[in-house]
């Protein structure tokens, strides 16, 4: 719903503040590609119904977008390697935990549903994320969430595209767990 923008606004802000203070990358160091841009994503994305909020009562602990579209850079072009594009997939972004909700468990809850709605719904064999380049930090947390590493486009094709760091997971790897943490 468009009404959430500022919770999910204020998640993405607060992890942009920790990855600042805590972490060796530029991520989200400045709204990409900039500040209209980056607010008119997530609200398109929220009036699109692609955006959803693992709530605690009335608050917003977590977020993630799960879309059928693949992601595009600014000038249109597809993220993924052609040769990829060719197996439907579901992609994941901005997936966001608050910090007041850390190490409990929710961002690999919310993968795993993901990939549970990508096999149910959707009827693909893979979720597909595009990982800030620079946060190797967060390649290895995909990493232990079962993705894998993919080949990715020439750099120079996609410009200056700030997660050029491509990973899939199989739906099948879905644990039902998440059913534990939250209900849809």
């Amino acid at each position: 719903m468009p009404g959430d923008f500022d919770q999910v606004a204020r998640l993405v802000r607060e992890a942009a503040d920790w990855l600042r203070a805590s972490k060796d990358t530029d991520q989200w160091a400045r709204p990409w590609p900039n500040r209209a841009a980056h607010r008119e994503r997530i609200l398109n994305d929220l009036i699109k119904g692609k955006t959803w909020i693992a709530w605690d009562g009335p608050v917003a602990a977590a977020t993630i977008t799960v879309d059928t579209e693949e992601p595009l850079n600014l000038h249109e072009q597809p993220i993924w390697p052609a040769r990829k594009r060719h197996q439907p997939a579901v992609y994941v972004r901005r997936v966001v935990v608050s910090r007041n909700y850390a190490r409990m468990g929710l961002g690999a809850g919310l993968l795993d549903w993901a990939a549970d709605v990508a096999r149910r719904v959707h009827e693909v064999a893979f979720i597909r994320i595009d990982v800030w380049t620079t946060n190797l930090e967060l390649h290895a947390y995909y990493e232990g969430q079962g993705f894998s590493r993919s080949e990715s486009r020439d750099p120079g094709e996609l410009g200056d595209y700030p997660s050029q760091a491509l990973f899939e997971r199989d739906v099948q790897r879905s644990a039902p767990d998440y059913r534990e943490l939250f209900t849809e």
